[in-house]
């Protein structure tokens, strides 16, 4: 680990000046950044603390929505009240991820940022232009069980790692940032970046922003909802496919709402809004679920070692929208799959 500056503003404001240096990182629970550190992956010449910063409340909004703090982390925000009656889907994410130990330190900003598992991004001995730009990419001809089948370039085949995120880019959620230039808002499904030529870049966010909030909308998605999450083992795993399922019903029992996000197959979480509306104004049933999970995996591709995460997400999907459909999600103390 290299030496760096160490410091620890009290304000947003201070934090966001801090910053501004390329060579600068932002510090919260630390669950990834200093894990990036011991492995030199990451090598920053100093260090802002934000931990003094009040970006810790979780709140209500005056239109029925839902404030969490950047701050707050993930354990109090899985088992927040209001997040477990109204917002279910992303309590059920957030358990699903992790560890209890590391839930109760790493923060929702943070699990927004964080960077990606891939086996050649953490060994500093192999290509990676998301570590080294224009270094190439040892996942495309290696091994790649883990990796990206929808929105990869050949610049980079990685997969977003957060569970959290997939939950949120299902719930339609906004991300609140501050900045040099003041604050803004940016839209969840916008937030994350798929590669492109720009490996390199995760987010949207400019040198030195801060996220200091997400926002969710006063959305009804309490009854009908799943979170399945598909790994090598049942816990302590990140996903190779998961699956966010949410849905309101209508007169008749039609579907009048449909959203679908998928983990583990992308560099940001995936959904396909024209996918979700091949469901609106239907009943529940194999062939719509079908229809709508062929449109969301349009243009799938796998190299080899990640060619069954085509099928399984196939089938994921269409389990997730029946658990939804039924009102029976997938429990995450008892992960066999009903």
């Amino acid at each position: 680990m290299n030496r760096f500056i160490y410091l620890r503003p009290d304000d947003a404001g201070s934090a966001v000046t801090q910053c501004a240096d390329p060579d600068a990182r932002y510090l919260a629970g630390g669950t990834n950044l200093v894990d990036l550190m011991k492995e030199n992956v990451e090598r920053p010449a100093s260090i802002v603390d934000i931990g003094r910063l009040p970006l810790r409340r979780i709140e209500d909004l005056p239109d029925g929505g839902l404030r969490l703090g950047a701050l707050a982390t993930n354990a109090d925000t899985a088992y927040d009240a209001r997040v477990e009656e109204r917002y279910p889907l992303l309590a059920s994410a957030i358990l699903a991820g992790a560890s209890p130990q590391l839930r109760n330190r790493a923060t929702n900003g943070g699990n927004l940022n964080q960077r990606t598992r891939c086996y050649y991004f953490y060994d500093t001995a192999a290509a990676c232009n998301k570590r080294l730009p224009g270094s190439g990419c040892g996942a495309i001809g290696g091994v790649t069980r883990i990796h990206a089948i929808l929105g990869a370039s050949e610049r980079c085949i990685a997969t977003h790692p957060s569970d959290m995120c997939v939950a949120l880019a299902a719930l339609k959620a906004t991300v609140r940032v501050s900045g040099s230039g003041g604050e803004r808002t940016i839209a969840f499904a916008d937030y994350h970046r798929l590669p492109g030529e720009e490996a390199w870049r995760d987010n949207e966010l400019l040198p030195g922003e801060l996220v200091t909030g997400i926002d969710l909308p006063a959305e009804d998605f309490s009854s009908h909802f799943s979170y399945l999450k598909l790994r090598d083992r049942t816990s302590y795993a990140f996903a190779l496919v998961s699956v966010a399922a949410a849905l309101r019903f209508g007169d008749g029992g039609r579907i009048a709402e449909a959203r679908i996000a998928l983990g583990g197959v992308a560099h940001k979480p995936w959904r396909v809004p024209e996918a979700e509306k091949l469901l609106i104004d239907r009943i529940p049933s194999q062939e719509a679920f079908l229809q709508a999970t062929q449109a969301l995996l349009s243009g799938a591709t796998g190299r080899g070692g990640n060619d069954f995460k085509r099928e399984l997400a196939r089938r994921a999907v269409v389990r997730a929208l029946r658990q939804a459909a039924a009102g029976t999600p997938q429990s995450q103390c008892n992960k066999q799959v009903a």
